[in-house]
């Protein structure tokens, strides 16, 4: 199974480029889910409303609309129920299912959700997912696994193994000690998360970044394309959107489209090696399948190849320089990064790295927790992490 995530800076187009992707791929004789979070553009592109069960719009192509308000309520109201007794403790008031209100941030555990649902499922050869702008997308994608570290930290599984003693511990205290199903939550999302984790570092997938060519999102999507290397995400293509034709008589357009043209080999210069697919401007936004199949002559309405784009090693490389220069390097792609937006700091056998504004805490391969870091470069689309071993952790030759 293949999924391609679909983003971009905000107003480039990406929703109805995710909407082309799903139904060429429909159109090539394959089962195809799509799902977004929005409504008016896909259901416009795609001529039919969306809900949170899929429909078929076009022969091979369901899409849905994920349903953030039902998500939301239904875990909201299960965790009350698990938490009950140590709510009660708390001299909380229960909530009720009609005054329950969808808080902010709670679209992307729905949009989660509903991929790894279906995921499980099984039944889909493709499934293409519209993500939030690129700022957004790539703090979606880090979710799961910034998470999962939170829950160990915050219910670490020594802790479960005091369950046992919970019931002398209540005597002792005068006061019921938090009920054991508070852990049984902490281990359900434990498991969703890695689920969800487990679909997003899957071989199969891979994110398509939509910009709009011009030099106003060019900075935007080089944030997003080192934020994406840092959590290893993998970039099969770029797609640049809403061309306008070349050799107008029209000096207005001709002018925009000469912009365009400039920005776009200034785009295929710096994603060397990333296939860059052309996508027209059809004067109008598409609607209706038939309207959407006119943006997918070419390659640009392709589900990406296995073999392309940026592929970032997730665990990054070690460079054994001891013989030479007395050093091991740990070589981390970031194409797409800046110095001046770098930052790390060593906390013990981890490495917190900063890009912008995104963050991401590394565990350190073993071999570099008994060595001191003596310096960090950024060449060649990758940041080189120098380690020097510490004499007092290091064998000794004897």
């Amino acid at each position: 199974m293949r999924t391609v995530l679909v983003t971009g800076p905000g107003g480039a187009g990406r929703t109805t480029v995710a909407a082309a992707t799903a139904l060429a791929a429909a159109r090539r004789q394959q089962r195809v889910l799509f799902l977004t979070l929005e409504g008016g553009v896909p259901e416009a592109a795609l001529g039919t409303p969306l809900t949170g069960e899929p429909s078929s719009p076009a022969p091979g192509l369901w899409a849905a609309r994920v349903d953030t308000v039902g998500h939301f309520r239904r875990e909201f109201l299960a965790f009350q129920e698990r938490a009950a007794t140590a709510l009660d403790l708390l001299g909380a008031a229960p909530l009720d299912d009609d005054e329950l209100t969808e808080l902010p941030g709670a679209e992307i555990f729905a949009l989660l959700h509903a991929l790894r649902a279906a995921h499980e499922a099984g039944a889909w050869d493709l499934i293409v997912v519209d993500l939030p702008p690129a700022d957004r997308a790539v703090r979606l994608l880090a979710l799961p696994e910034q998470a999962r570290r939170w829950l160990r930290r915050l219910l670490p599984a020594e802790r479960q193994a005091a369950r046992a003693l919970r019931p002398v511990l209540a005597q002792l205290a005068g006061v019921p000690m938090p009920a054991q199903k508070v852990y049984e939550t902490a281990a359900r999302w434990e498991e969703e998360l890695a689920a969800v984790q487990a679909v997003i570092e899957d071989p199969g997938t891979s994110v398509r970044l939509v910009v709009e060519p011009g030099p106003a999102g060019a900075a935007d999507l080089r944030t997003a394309r080192a934020g994406l290397a840092l959590f290893g995400h993998r970039l099969d293509a770029v797609v640049a959107n809403r061309l306008l034709p070349a050799g107008s008589a029209d000096p207005f357009l001709a002018g925009l489209s000469g912009q365009q043209q400039t920005a776009l080999k200034e785009l295929r210069e710096e994603f060397a090696g990333v296939p860059v697919h052309e996508v027209p401007h059809l004067g109008r936004d598409p609607q209706g399948p038939e309207e959407l199949a006119e943006l997918l002559d070419g390659p640009a309405g392709g589900t990406g190849g296995t073999g392309e784009g940026d592929a970032p090693d997730l665990a990054g490389t070690v460079e054994d320089r001891l013989a030479e220069d007395g050093l091991l390097v740990w070589r981390l792609p970031l194409p797409g990064a800046a110095r001046d937006s770098l930052g790390l700091v060593r906390r013990g056998d981890e490495l917190i790295v900063t890009v912008g504004p995104f963050r991401r805490i590394r565990t350190l391969p073993s071999v570099l927790r008994r060595c001191t870091v003596s310096g960090a470069g950024l060449r060649d689309g990758a940041l080189h992490v120098r380690f020097t071993p510490d004499p007092e952790l290091w064998p000794q030759e004897r």
